[in-house]
Protein backbone atom coordinates (compact mmCIF):
# COMPACT_ATOMS: atom_id res chain seq x y z
CA UNK A 1 0.00 0.00 0.00
CA UNK A 2 1.02 3.16 -0.96
CA UNK A 3 -0.32 6.21 1.97
CA UNK A 4 -0.68 9.48 0.13
CA UNK A 5 -2.67 12.60 2.05
CA UNK A 6 -3.98 15.67 -0.17
CA UNK A 7 -5.23 18.68 1.40
CA UNK A 8 -8.63 20.04 0.41
CA UNK A 9 -10.09 23.58 1.39
CA UNK A 10 -11.67 21.95 4.51
CA UNK A 11 -9.56 18.71 5.21
CA UNK A 12 -7.61 15.99 4.07
CA UNK A 13 -8.20 13.06 2.44
CA UNK A 14 -5.47 10.28 3.13
CA UNK A 15 -5.91 7.05 0.46
CA UNK A 16 -4.00 4.18 -0.64
CA UNK A 17 -2.33 5.54 -4.78
CA UNK A 18 -1.72 2.19 -5.58
CA UNK A 19 -5.77 1.24 -5.27
CA UNK A 20 -6.67 4.92 -5.85
CA UNK A 21 -6.29 6.30 -9.32
CA UNK A 22 -7.87 9.20 -9.37
CA UNK A 23 -8.59 10.68 -5.36
CA UNK A 24 -10.42 14.00 -6.94
CA UNK A 25 -13.53 11.39 -7.73
CA UNK A 26 -14.12 10.23 -4.10
CA UNK A 27 -16.94 11.07 -2.50
CA UNK A 28 -18.21 9.90 1.05
CA UNK A 29 -21.30 10.76 1.22
CA UNK A 30 -24.06 8.24 1.36
CA UNK A 31 -26.52 10.94 -0.73
CA UNK A 32 -23.55 11.08 -3.70
CA UNK A 33 -23.59 7.16 -4.11
CA UNK A 34 -27.51 7.04 -4.00
CA UNK A 35 -27.94 9.29 -6.83
CA UNK A 36 -26.13 7.31 -9.04
CA UNK A 37 -27.98 4.42 -7.97
CA UNK A 38 -24.67 2.83 -6.46
CA UNK A 39 -25.83 1.86 -2.86
CA UNK A 40 -26.46 -2.06 -2.92
CA UNK A 41 -27.14 -2.51 1.23
CA UNK A 42 -26.78 -1.08 4.54
CA UNK A 43 -25.67 -2.01 8.17
CA UNK A 44 -27.51 -0.13 11.12
CA UNK A 45 -24.81 0.41 14.27
CA UNK A 46 -24.32 3.59 15.71
CA UNK A 47 -25.09 4.93 12.63
CA UNK A 48 -25.81 3.43 9.06
CA UNK A 49 -22.63 1.89 7.59
CA UNK A 50 -23.79 1.91 3.68
CA UNK A 51 -22.25 -0.85 1.33
CA UNK A 52 -21.41 0.45 -2.73
CA UNK A 53 -20.71 -1.26 -5.64
CA UNK A 54 -18.71 0.87 -8.04
CA UNK A 55 -16.66 0.07 -11.14
CA UNK A 56 -17.06 -3.47 -10.64
CA UNK A 57 -16.04 -2.73 -6.89
CA UNK A 58 -17.67 -3.24 -3.73
CA UNK A 59 -17.17 -0.89 -1.34
CA UNK A 60 -18.37 0.04 2.58
CA UNK A 61 -18.79 4.15 3.76
CA UNK A 62 -18.84 4.73 7.58
CA UNK A 63 -19.33 8.04 9.07
CA UNK A 64 -17.91 8.69 12.27
CA UNK A 65 -20.02 9.17 15.05
CA UNK A 66 -19.66 9.39 19.06
CA UNK A 67 -21.58 7.49 21.36
CA UNK A 68 -22.63 7.56 24.66
CA UNK A 69 -23.82 10.32 26.64
CA UNK A 70 -21.44 13.11 24.92
CA UNK A 71 -23.28 12.10 21.76
CA UNK A 72 -26.47 14.24 22.83
CA UNK A 73 -24.08 17.14 22.64
CA UNK A 74 -22.50 16.43 19.93
CA UNK A 75 -23.12 13.35 17.71
CA UNK A 76 -19.98 13.92 14.43
CA UNK A 77 -18.09 16.59 15.72
CA UNK A 78 -14.85 15.48 17.28
CA UNK A 79 -12.29 18.21 19.21
CA UNK A 80 -9.44 18.92 16.90
CA UNK A 81 -6.10 18.02 18.07
CA UNK A 82 -4.12 17.30 14.86
CA UNK A 83 -4.52 15.05 11.97
CA UNK A 84 -2.48 12.22 13.09
CA UNK A 85 -5.14 12.49 16.27
CA UNK A 86 -8.09 11.78 13.61
CA UNK A 87 -9.96 8.88 14.18
CA UNK A 88 -10.18 8.25 10.30
CA UNK A 89 -6.37 8.91 10.11
CA UNK A 90 -5.50 6.10 13.19
CA UNK A 91 -7.86 3.71 12.06
CA UNK A 92 -7.06 4.01 8.89
CA UNK A 93 -3.43 3.86 9.34
CA UNK A 94 -3.92 0.83 11.91
CA UNK A 95 -5.67 -1.03 8.95
CA UNK A 96 -3.00 -0.36 6.69
CA UNK A 97 -0.45 -1.46 9.30
CA UNK A 98 -2.29 -5.10 10.29
CA UNK A 99 -2.78 -5.73 6.06
CA UNK A 100 1.12 -5.95 6.32
CA UNK A 101 1.50 -7.95 9.60
CA UNK A 102 -0.60 -10.57 6.63
CA UNK A 103 -4.01 -10.21 9.24
CA UNK A 104 -7.48 -10.70 8.17
CA UNK A 105 -9.30 -6.86 8.17
CA UNK A 106 -10.08 -5.21 5.38
CA UNK A 107 -8.42 -2.80 2.74
CA UNK A 108 -8.14 0.49 3.31
CA UNK A 109 -9.02 2.58 0.39
CA UNK A 110 -9.76 6.22 1.95
CA UNK A 111 -10.56 8.50 4.76
CA UNK A 112 -11.44 12.20 4.52
CA UNK A 113 -11.39 14.49 7.53
CA UNK A 114 -13.38 17.55 7.45
CA UNK A 115 -12.40 20.26 9.83
CA UNK A 116 -15.10 22.41 11.40
CA UNK A 117 -12.61 25.14 13.10
CA UNK A 118 -11.90 23.34 16.74
CA UNK A 119 -13.71 20.51 15.88
CA UNK A 120 -13.63 17.96 12.99
CA UNK A 121 -15.73 15.28 11.34
CA UNK A 122 -14.54 12.06 9.50
CA UNK A 123 -15.27 9.02 7.11
CA UNK A 124 -13.35 6.15 6.37
CA UNK A 125 -13.78 4.12 3.07
CA UNK A 126 -12.91 0.69 3.33
CA UNK A 127 -13.27 -2.79 0.46
CA UNK A 128 -16.19 -4.68 1.79
CA UNK A 129 -14.74 -8.39 2.66
CA UNK A 130 -16.65 -10.40 -0.05
CA UNK A 131 -19.78 -13.06 0.74
CA UNK A 132 -19.48 -12.75 4.28
CA UNK A 133 -21.61 -11.91 7.03
CA UNK A 134 -21.39 -11.46 10.76
CA UNK A 135 -20.87 -13.95 13.14
CA UNK A 136 -23.96 -12.52 14.77
CA UNK A 137 -26.15 -13.32 12.02
CA UNK A 138 -24.59 -16.65 11.32
CA UNK A 139 -25.14 -17.71 15.00
CA UNK A 140 -28.57 -16.50 14.22
CA UNK A 141 -29.38 -19.31 11.12
CA UNK A 142 -26.97 -22.14 12.98
CA UNK A 143 -24.72 -23.69 14.86
CA UNK A 144 -21.19 -23.39 13.62
CA UNK A 145 -18.73 -26.60 14.14
CA UNK A 146 -16.01 -26.64 16.40
CA UNK A 147 -13.03 -26.29 13.94
CA UNK A 148 -15.17 -22.79 13.32
CA UNK A 149 -14.44 -22.00 16.76
CA UNK A 150 -11.11 -23.02 17.42
CA UNK A 151 -10.24 -20.91 13.88
CA UNK A 152 -11.70 -17.86 15.81
CA UNK A 153 -9.82 -18.06 19.00
CA UNK A 154 -6.70 -18.91 16.60
CA UNK A 155 -7.11 -15.79 14.50
CA UNK A 156 -7.87 -14.08 17.80
CA UNK A 157 -4.73 -14.86 19.54
CA UNK A 158 -2.66 -13.59 16.32
CA UNK A 159 -4.37 -10.32 16.86
CA UNK A 160 -3.18 -10.54 20.34
CA UNK A 161 0.32 -11.66 19.68
CA UNK A 162 1.10 -8.88 17.30
CA UNK A 163 -0.41 -6.20 20.20
CA UNK A 164 -3.83 -5.43 18.35
CA UNK A 165 -6.35 -4.18 20.86
CA UNK A 166 -9.96 -3.99 19.47
CA UNK A 167 -11.96 -1.64 21.19
CA UNK A 168 -15.26 -2.88 20.55
CA UNK A 169 -14.57 -6.98 19.99
CA UNK A 170 -18.31 -8.15 19.62
CA UNK A 171 -20.13 -10.71 17.27
CA UNK A 172 -20.94 -7.96 14.74
CA UNK A 173 -17.37 -7.35 14.27
CA UNK A 174 -16.33 -10.48 13.81
CA UNK A 175 -17.20 -11.68 10.07
CA UNK A 176 -17.09 -15.15 8.70
CA UNK A 177 -16.81 -15.65 4.62
CA UNK A 178 -18.17 -19.00 2.89
CA UNK A 179 -14.73 -20.29 2.43
CA UNK A 180 -14.44 -20.13 6.30
CA UNK A 181 -12.01 -17.38 6.78
CA UNK A 182 -12.81 -15.32 9.36
CA UNK A 183 -11.78 -11.81 9.89
CA UNK A 184 -12.12 -8.36 11.69
CA UNK A 185 -13.67 -4.96 11.14
CA UNK A 186 -14.47 -1.53 12.54
CA UNK A 187 -11.56 -0.38 14.35
CA UNK A 188 -12.36 2.37 15.55
CA UNK A 189 -10.70 3.42 18.61
CA UNK A 190 -8.63 0.37 18.02
CA UNK A 191 -4.27 0.03 18.73
CA UNK A 192 -1.16 -1.38 19.30
CA UNK A 193 -0.31 -1.91 22.88
CA UNK A 194 2.85 -3.93 24.26
CA UNK A 195 0.98 -7.64 24.90
CA UNK A 196 -0.36 -8.13 28.40
CA UNK A 197 -2.30 -10.30 29.59
CA UNK A 198 -4.89 -8.63 31.34
CA UNK A 199 -5.98 -6.78 28.25
CA UNK A 200 -6.10 -9.63 26.07
CA UNK A 201 -8.45 -11.34 28.58
CA UNK A 202 -10.38 -8.65 28.82
CA UNK A 203 -10.78 -8.14 25.04
CA UNK A 204 -11.98 -11.87 24.96
CA UNK A 205 -14.12 -10.87 27.62
CA UNK A 206 -15.93 -8.33 25.78
CA UNK A 207 -16.82 -10.80 23.08
CA UNK A 208 -18.00 -13.19 25.41
CA UNK A 209 -20.39 -10.57 26.69
CA UNK A 210 -22.26 -9.89 23.17
CA UNK A 211 -22.46 -13.26 22.12
CA UNK A 212 -24.26 -13.86 25.82
CA UNK A 213 -26.37 -10.97 25.28
CA UNK A 214 -27.42 -11.97 22.07
CA UNK A 215 -28.23 -15.39 23.21
CA UNK A 216 -30.26 -13.92 25.89
CA UNK A 217 -31.96 -11.42 23.48
CA UNK A 218 -32.94 -14.16 20.60
CA UNK A 219 -34.63 -17.19 21.23
CA UNK A 220 -32.90 -19.23 18.56
CA UNK A 221 -29.08 -18.31 18.87
CA UNK A 222 -26.97 -21.00 18.62
CA UNK A 223 -24.37 -20.40 20.73
CA UNK A 224 -23.18 -22.56 23.70
CA UNK A 225 -20.54 -22.94 26.47
CA UNK A 226 -18.78 -25.66 24.48
CA UNK A 227 -18.57 -23.12 21.52
CA UNK A 228 -16.71 -20.87 23.66
CA UNK A 229 -14.51 -23.87 25.73
CA UNK A 230 -13.61 -24.55 21.57
CA UNK A 231 -12.36 -21.05 21.31
CA UNK A 232 -10.50 -21.07 23.69
CA UNK A 233 -8.88 -24.14 22.87
CA UNK A 234 -7.56 -22.30 20.00
CA UNK A 235 -6.95 -19.02 21.12
CA UNK A 236 -4.09 -21.39 23.79
CA UNK A 237 -4.08 -19.15 26.35
CA UNK A 238 -1.20 -20.81 28.45
CA UNK A 239 0.95 -19.41 24.91
CA UNK A 240 0.57 -15.92 25.93
CA UNK A 241 2.48 -14.33 28.19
Amino acid sequence: MKAELIKRQHGYILYDADFVENPDLLAFTAKYWADRSAIVGFAEGRGTTFFIQHDGRDYVLRHYLRGGLIARYSKERYAWLGLKQTRAWREWQLLARMRDMGLPVPHPVAAQILRHGLTYTADIMTLRIPRATTLADELGRHALAEGYWQALGSLLRRFHQKGIWHADLNANNVMLDDGGRFYLIDFDRGRLRRPRHKWQQENLARLRRSLDKLKAGQTRFHFAEQDWANLLAGYSLSGLE
